[in-house]
């Protein structure tokens, strides 16, 4: 696990080395050498993590290359720290001057940073001398008792010994199961059934797999744990011995044969049979097509079930397939489960009274993983005092590290984090220091790990991309949960389950990647390189020390913090996030921080300006002020040469008024920041409309105050923008028209399109925009239909219209073949909503809002035949006693497929399901 760390300071170093080399002439040999140490260390440690060293010497040894590789990129920043103050000083000296004073000093300080840099090298090189003197190395052949254990193996195990009693939760998942394994389909057919570890999917599959109708529906049948290192010879021989046990035959001598001989033998057996084979935790897809090989389908209704972590492995058949996802036990079936085993010598498993509300935590605690649950209860168990439970709740981190029930669901967490590559585990870990439970925005996340530097370089492809694919593999391994999607399905929001966040969060502390500060604590000495604060206090449990420099990245998740002290103390940070901190000013520390990358003061809604210093920031890349009370930019915006993400609209809180959001003037001089890909929301004033074609490198712009005469201006900049995804354009009023009648120059990579304001008529380019997805229309006023203009547009999937037509009538004839979700809101006029067969057949979500001439629900809903959720909301109250009380609006709803409902009448929630 400390390779990780070691592998992202080794790629800070080769950074290092390839942007600053000018600026670190002075040192650059020393560097070097380190360099080449560090990677010659690096490709041994990947090959010592294979090998899974465990004694504490190579524990050391490991840990201490690491704190090596912390100490060289210290000494390196602090050189360019050093160089930046030199160039801030320079500033207001004569140059003649300048010279004389700075140049002596410089000498002196190179000199310094040089022997520092020896001093390292020679550590280096006496690492192996000293492990020599002492016996270390990583051989591999080092095991312990840990490492002999088959953590899968014993899941399985576990799982076959479950009795009836100690079941919750799985009877209907159990039934579905059943029901593909022996449905009238003749083709094999493979059955994934994917999840998180410890969320049950073993326990399932063995219930399935055991059941006497199940076994004999099935000539014969086999039961295959897979390790993470499977070798293929073995799984056949496995499986050949299996088989011929489920009919209790006479098991062939397979040991002299080869792969090609056991595949032979595998196929032949099987030629006339209906099988039933379990592949049990799949790590690698590779093992699924080399045993896929020998599954011939021979029409007879075999079948293939596979439980994985890893959606892509659960996805990928080449055959007929079913994928069931395991879902987290309900409230009410965790609670039950942790009774059983909490509470087992009480009378009927009762939970005594005075620990009900420390009981309900810890569950809690478990988000309905029933391994987790299961082994909690084992431990709380022999604990009958409130005092026991309290601290057992304040201290579960050191309970799944040190309690010997705990072992097993550390074993399955670790099993996954431990497959991770170098990259996600620090992506990973990252996402620990975000308070439990917390609502992780896609967009924020990626740029924070953008800006940490954890995101390879690829040619071709941007840093956003690389990192969404990042975040998209810990989804699909079930390391991160999605909370939300957006319109195109991919994640909006995800979050972390807590003990996977305990575990991140011990790896974290003992690698020395983050720590958690929620002001419980005295920090004196602080060894880590990323602090998150999660407390409201002043910062003062955090003492002034000499490890303060280390930090290089700060999160606050409090809403009061004496800021400017505290970031003093944090000279080289690398990001720097006060979202929501209510603080009335940017700290002066802030333009200092010469190595910030990022920086957001969304929501700091007491901040009305920034500093004309801001311009200090000259590594700077992300720069956040939403909801902010900045009206307007300084002109030293235009310094922030690297700035690539520039993020600066405010809301007003309410989403029924026009000027729901609102721009930010910028100078003319932001046209210099050649790298920025992404500017919303620019106020347009003077020159800017014409300036923004100089930035040729947007991929998102969003334009407010825009009048009817800025249409020239407007489409020759756009233009010029030839890789935009998305556009958003505001009109300075309500009545004001905006500016899009004119012919839209061609925009093939345009994803998403929002329009606030007037449109004079359908906007005629809108059946040209192939690529878009996401289309919104607000105070259009259209007086005719835009439904047959964009009901063609092949990859739209969210559509949004808020006062976008004062017709009574809106009828989906046809088209909106990927349609997804459907807004209709604030329609003054609107009194009938109709969907014909065939139109928005993959429509899962309708919001019908601020509609009160609407004289029904929309007609036709049951030709939505994947329609899910039915959002009403401040429709007339005579719609929604049909549906309440069986009238024909509920009759309407009911023959919906697949509908659940939901209603909301102004600020009352209804949720009722008519299926």
């Amino acid at each position: 696990m400390a390779s990780s760390v070691t592998d992202l300071l080794i790629g800070k170093l080769v950074t290092i080395l390839e942007n600053e080399g000018t600026a670190i002439a002075g040192v650059r040999d020393e560097v070097y050498k380190i360099k080449e140490e560090f990677l010659s260390m690096k490709a041994f440690l990947k090959d010592a993590e294979a090998n899974k060293p465990k004694t504490e010497g190579e524990q050391l040894w490991v840990g201490r290359i690491r704190d090596l590789a912390h100490d060289v990129e210290d000494i390196i920043d602090e050189f360019l720290y050093h160089m930046y103050e030199q160039k801030q000083s320079g500033g207001r000296l004569s140059r003649g001057l300048h010279k004389t004073i700075r140049a002596p000093s410089n000498l002196w300080f190179r000199h310094k940073i040089a022997k520092k840099l020896q001093k390292i090298t020679q550590m280096i090189k006496d690492i192996p001398e000293r492990n020599q003197r002492y016996g270390v190395g990583l051989t591999g052949g080092a095991t312990t008792s840990e490492d002999s254990q088959k953590p899968g193996l014993n899941q399985a195990e576990y799982s076959f010994s479950i009795t009836e009693e100690e079941l919750v939760g799985i009877e209907g998942k159990k039934q579905i199961l059943m029901g593909w394994l022996m449905d009238e389909e003749q083709h094999q057919t493979v059955i994934s059934v994917v999840g998180m570890g410890g969320s049950g999917k073993t326990t399932l599959a063995a219930k399935t797999f055991n059941n006497e109708r199940v076994q004999r529906h099935f000539h014969c049948y086999a039961w295959i744990t897979v390790s993470e290192t499977y070798v293929t010879e073995d799984l056949f021989r496995s499986l050949i011995k299996e088989l011929h046990k489920s009919k209790k035959e006479d098991i062939p001598d397979l040991n002299a044969m080869n792969r090609t001989d056991l595949r032979d033998v595998l196929v032949n057996y099987l030629e006339s049979k209906r099988y039933l084979i379990v592949l049990d935790d799949v790590w690698n897809i590779e093992v699924w097509k080399e045993v896929r090989i020998a599954l011939h389908d021979k029409g007879l209704g075999s079948r293939i079930i596979l439980t994985t972590r890893k959606e892509d492995i659960a996805s990928y058949f080449g055959v007929k397939g079913h994928v069931h996802h395991i879902q987290p036990l309900k409230r009410y079936e965790a609670w039950e489960l942790f009774s059983q085993k909490a509470f087992s010598s009480n009378d009927n498993k009762a939970c005594p009274s005075e620990l009900k509300s420390l009981a309900w935590e810890l569950v809690e605690k478990c988000e309905g993983l029933p391994l987790a649950i299961v082994a909690l209860g084992g431990v709380m168990s022999s604990k009958k005092s409130p005092d026991e439970w309290h601290r057992v709740l304040k201290s579960i981190n050191w309970h799944l590290n040190n309690n010997s029930l705990l072992g097993p669901v550390k074993t399955l967490l670790l099993l996954s984090y431990n497959d991770l590559p170098s990259q996600l585990k620090h992506c990973f870990l990252y996402c620990s220091l975000l308070p439990e439970d917390y609502l992780i925005q896609r967009k924020r996340l990626i740029k924070l790990w953008i800006a940490e530097g954890f995101v390879e370089h690829a040619n071709g492809v941007t840093p956003e991309e690389v990192a969404g694919g990042y975040l998209l593999e810990l989804c699909f391994r079930s390391m991160l949960q999605v909370a939300m999607r957006n319109g195109e399905g991919r994640p909006k929001k995800v979050k972390m389950h807590d003990l996977l966040r305990e575990l991140a969060l011990s790896i974290s502390e003992k690698e020395k990647f983050g720590l958690v500060y929620d002001g419980r604590q005295v920090m004196e000495e602080i060894t880590t390189r990323r602090l998150s604060i999660h407390t409201t206090s002043d910062g003062g449990g955090i003492k002034s020390g000499p490890g303060m420099s280390n930090i290089r990245s700060l999160l606050v998740f409090a809403t009061y913090m004496s800021s400017n002290e505290l970031l003093s103390r944090f000279k080289l940070l690398r990001t720097l996030d006060l979202e929501d901190v209510q603080i009335d000013k940017l700290p002066d520390a802030v333009v200092y921080l010469f190595n910030l990358r990022y920086l957001s003061l969304r929501g700091c809604s007491l901040i009305k300006e920034l500093p004309e210093s801001i311009g200090r920031l000259r590594n700077l890349q992300f720069l956040n002020i939403r909801n902010t009370k900045i009206e307007s930019l300084p002109q030293g915006i235009a310094k922030l040469l690297n700035l690539r993400h520039l993020i600066m609209y405010r809301q007003t809180g309410n989403f029924q008024v026009f000027e729901y959001e609102v721009g930010t003037k910028a100078p003319s001089n932001i046209c210099q920041l050649q790298k920025l890909q992404c500017l919303i929301t620019i106020e347009s004033d003077g020159d800017t409309i014409r300036l923004i074609g100089n930035l040729t490198q947007l991929t998102t712009i969003g334009i407010s105050n825009l009048k009817e005469t800025d249409e020239i201006d407007l489409w020759v900049s756009i233009k010029k923008l030839t890789l935009l995804q998305a556009l958003a354009l505001q009109a300075s009023n309500e009545e004001e028209f905006l500016p899009v009648k004119a012919e839209c120059p061609p925009l093939p990579h345009l994803q998403k399109l929002y329009l606030t304001g007037r449109l004079q008529k359908v906007v005629p380019w809108f059946s040209s925009l192939h690529s878009l997805t996401f289309l919104q229309l607000h105070w259009s006023r259209l007086e005719d239909d835009v439904l047959p203009h964009i009901e063609a547009l092949p990859n739209l999937t969210k559509l949004d219209l808020s006062n976008a037509y004062v017709g009574e009538e809106l009828c989906f004839r046809r088209g909106f073949v990927k349609l997804v979700t459907l807004v209709l809101s604030d329609f003054g006029s609107l009194k009938k909503i109709a969907m014909e067969k065939g139109a928005m057949p993959n429509l899962r979500d309708l919001h019908v809002g601020s509609c009160m001439e609407l004289k029904a629900v929309p007609l036709g809903l049951e030709n939505l035949s994947n329609l899910q959720l039915l959002n009403l909301r401040t429709v007339p109250t005579e719609i929604i006693n049909s549906i309440r009380k069986g009238g024909a609006d509920r009759k309407n709803v009911q023959h919906i497929p697949k509908i659940r409902h939901v209603f909301q009448q102004s600020s009352e929630w209804f949720y009722e399901n008519l299926s």
